[in-house]
Formats: structure tokens, C-alpha cells, sequence
């Protein structure tokens, strides 16, 4: 049996950090949509109990480290489940980069093999599972526009957003997600993101007061280690975008339009400045 599910990237519309559990991890409020980049995932079930990764990427591990294979074994033990699986990931999403790929794969692995395995979860279940595998994998399971608080296992989910295009621009440099988040000192932050007003924002469907509302307490952070984000970030404001963000540890940034001939006249000429630029759209739920 075979299944191919998609795997959205996510942008961070807002990304705030309250505090800092005894853990060490964030309690998170943040604002996420997935955007039509999308890597494409394979399950073909096994008649061993062995699993396999395979990628299109030369730089992921195609073994225990992939949040993929980790999916897909903590599903395997936790429902003693006999037979594996050959999991083949094409890859089209930026690697380190802030879009949540890795996370997206994962959660592609637990809705497909929760079918093919005729498991009956539901997405509430899934994405429990999937905090044990990364932060971001409980809002990729769901993979629509939503308001994700706790250690990133609380999602409410928030509708279809008003139309506009997004120019998403990754530098030719990669982040270390958990090394941004040990510098975080929620203590310090200076500028919050209006989180609330963003969500009342979306809810009634008003692009102007969303973009009022943004913002990413890590891009300090990041930045400071990567002035590039800084540079493409006021690049995108100075070719037009409405407005220009960080997404979740960097180091991509990207900018949203609501006219598309304006977003296509943005990308080109970021296209000048980066190898990897994207024009996309949220996806709808």
C-alpha cells in the first residue's frame, strides 16, 4: 500500500516568546499559515518492521535525526505496529530556514501512516504525538492558518485569510533553530507582537491591520548574528511589500503584497539579490 501526502512550508505571521518553562522550552504565542511550497511525501508500507527515509537533498540525514523517520517510528512503538515503511521525501522547501520543512515531513508521516495503518487518530491525537517529535510538527499537522500557544501544542484554528501574495526569500545561510532559542531572554524582549490584534485582524478578514500587527521577537536575534536578513528585509519594503518579516528562527524573511502584479515586480528584482526566491500563496484550509 502507498499513500503521497504534500507538505506545506509555514511563515510565522507573528512569533512571540511569554516565557521560558522549567525546561528550558518557550511558551509560544504565535500566528502560522502554510504557504503552496511544498515537499512531497511517499509512504510506501513494508512487510518488515524496518523504515527507510530516502531524500531528494543531499544535506538531510536520511536516518534516526530525520524528524521524518522519528514520526514514523514514534507511531510504529507507540501502536506496536508490525510492519515498516519506505518513506521518500521530494524536497522542494529550504533546509534550516525557518519554513518548518522537516516539521512538515514529519506531520505528512503521521497523517499518511494513520491512514495506511488504519489507526483512526485524530488531528488533536496527531499533533500531541507530534510535540514529542519537534515544536512545530503539532501546527503542520493541521497545516491551515491558526493560533498556536503552549510549548506548540495548542492550535486553534482561524479560517481563510484575506487574499494577497507572499515573496519569500531565503539568504545562503542556515540557522540552528535550538542556538537561537538559548539566546532568547524573554526578559529583554523590547517589542512584543500585538498577537491578539492580529488574530481579530484575520478573523475579519482585514489585510491593513494584520500587517500592523506582525512581528518576530527572535528576529533581534537572529539578525545580530546575520545582518543579511536585515538588508533583504528592508529590500522587500523598498521594492514594495507591504510588509516584511522573519520567519520563525530565520534566516528567511518574507514579504506580503496584496496586489500580485506588485508581489511578481518584488520578486524579480529580489530574484537579483538571492538564488532561492519564491512567490507563493497561503494555502486555504
Amino acid at each position: 500500500m502507498q499513500r503521497i501526502e504534500k507538505a506545506p512550508a509555514k511563515i510565522n505571521l507573528s512569533l512571540d516568546a511569554l516565557f521560558l518553562h522549567d525546561d528550558g522550552e518557550p511558551e509560544w504565542q504565535m500566528v502560522m499559515t502554510s504557504i503552496d511550497l511544498a515537499d512531497y511525501v511517499q509512504i510506501t508500507l513494508r512487510d518488515d518492521p524496518a523504515i527507510e527515509v530516502r531524500t531528494s537533498s543531499g544535506f538531510l540525514p536520511e536516518d534516526q535525526r530525520n524528524l521524518a523517520y522519528k514520526a514514523a517510528q514514534l507511531l510504529q512503538h507507540t501502536y506496536q505496529i508490525p510492519t515498516g515503511a519506505l518513506i521518500e521525501i521530494d524536497k522542494h522547501i529550504p533546509v534550516a530556514a525557518g519554513l518548518g520543512g522537516g516539521s512538515s515531513d514529519a506531520a505528512a508521516v503521521l497523517r499518511g501512516l494513520n491512514e495506511l495503518w488504519q489507526l483512526g487518530l485524530t488531528r488533536e491525537h496527531l499533533a500531541r504525538l507530534g510535540l514529542q517529535i519537534d515544536s512545530d510538527v503539532p501546527y503542520c499537522v493541521y497545516g491551515e492558518t491558526a493560533l498556536v500557544t503552549g510549548k506548540g501544542d495548542q492550535i486553534k484554528p482561524l479560517g481563510s485569510l484575506p487574499n494577497f501574495w507572499v515573496v519569500v526569500v531565503k539568504p545562503e545561510v542556515s540557522v540552528s533553530t535550538p542556538r537561537i532559542i538559548r539566546a532568547l531572554d524573554c526578559d529583554q524582549i523590547q517589542q512584543h507582537p500585538q498577537t491578539e490584534a492580529l488574530v481579530a485582524a484575520v478573523e475579519a478578514g482585514d489585510l491593513n491591520a494584520m500587517t500592523r500587527n506582525m512581528g518576530n521577537v527572535l528576529a533581534p536575534i537572529t539578525t545580530e548574528r546575520y545582518p543579511v536578513i536585515k538588508q533583504l528585509s528592508e529590500r522587500l519594503l523598498q521594492f514594495g511589500a507591504d510588509v516584511a518579516q522573519m520567519s520563525g528562527s530565520g534566516p528567511t524573511v518574507f514579504g506580503i503584497c496584496s496586489q500580485y502584479s506588485r508581489a511578481q515586480r518584488i520578486y524579480n528584482s529580489m530574484s537579483g539579490f538571492c538564488a532561492e526566491v519564491y512567490l507563493v500563496k497561503p494555502l486555504k484550509p
